[in-house]
């Protein structure tokens, strides 16, 4: 894996104005004519007319310096586990409620595209999150359903849903994977379904203690999981409901990314 260093980084981003003049040369490198209004942070032509950069990218109207926003997208970059509003207000010296915000803006950069899924596909579900009920440490309420899928030596795709019935399950494998494609799961019934649905399917019986049958198996998917759980577990400590699938999205994006520097491939959706 290539890797971008902090001493790449500081090299790369020293100063406002270095920061400022990358996102507009990320943004507007096909438009000539325009230079820099001395003191302020847009373009002009001869015409009068103007372009600012930062409008419609998620630094519009921040207060925060450019060069902490690009930390901060660096810090997210380098962590393969996440990177807690915390430790963002710990390194930037900023209040708990902008890092909390720039680490939410930064995670909407990571949203999952919609290509689909092709070849050999494992599908199955999680639940994350949840609270104790009782002094029963084995059970919980309010569990969030987690429906993923990954192309072996390919991408994954993962969803928070409201339910694991038939019509959810079948709906999502239905709109990400394209027919013809192998589908890999455990022996819940209603993925045999998918032959019906133009899918050949291979399922195991984990109930059997069978987790690998010729190249029928759903290693790689739980695999995914075990890390997603160990990092909102280490890194978050719990996520609420409400913005699951923006942990879930941050968490494919790290995946899909593996084999490339994290941090120029968020920059290049700025």
């Amino acid at each position: 894996m290539n890797k971008y260093t902090i001493s790449q980084f500081r090299r790369e981003f020293n100063s406002e104005n270095v920061c400022l003049e990358y996102v507009f040369n990320k943004r507007f490198k096909d438009i000539k004519g325009f230079y820099r209004v001395k003191g302020r942070k847009c373009w002009a032509n001869a015409k009068g007319e103007q372009i600012h950069p930062l409008a419609g990218t998620i630094f519009e109207k921040s207060s925060t310096s450019l060069q902490n926003w690009f930390y901060a997208i660096f810090l997210f970059a380098a962590s393969r586990n996440g990177v807690s509003a915390k430790e963002l207000q710990r390194q930037l010296g900023v209040t708990y409620k902008c890092a909390w915000r720039m680490a939410y803006q930064i995670r909407e950069l990571m949203t999952q595209d919609g290509d689909p899924l092709e070849g050999t596909v494992e599908v199955d579900e999680t639940y994350i999150g949840g609270r104790v009920r009782g002094n029963n440490k084995k059970k919980f309420d309010n569990k969030t359903p987690v429906m993923g899928m990954v192309e072996r030596g390919g991408k994954v795709k993962a969803f928070k849903i409201p339910n694991t019935t038939s019509k959810i399950l079948l709906g999502k494998i239905r709109k990400n994977i394209k027919q013809g494609s192998k589908i890999m799961s455990d022996e819940l019934w209603t993925y045999h379904n998918t032959w019906g649905m133009g899918y050949s399917h291979y399922s195991i019986m984990h109930s059997a203690k069978e987790y690998v049958r010729g190249s029928a198996h759903t290693n790689t998917i739980e695999g995914f999981w075990s890390q997603f759980k160990r990092s909102v577990s280490g890194t978050y400590h719990s996520v609420s409901k409400k913005h699951l699938q923006s942990y879930v999205n941050e968490f494919s994006f790290r995946y899909n990314h593996r084999a490339l520097p994290i941090f120029g491939a968020l920059m290049a959706r700025i």
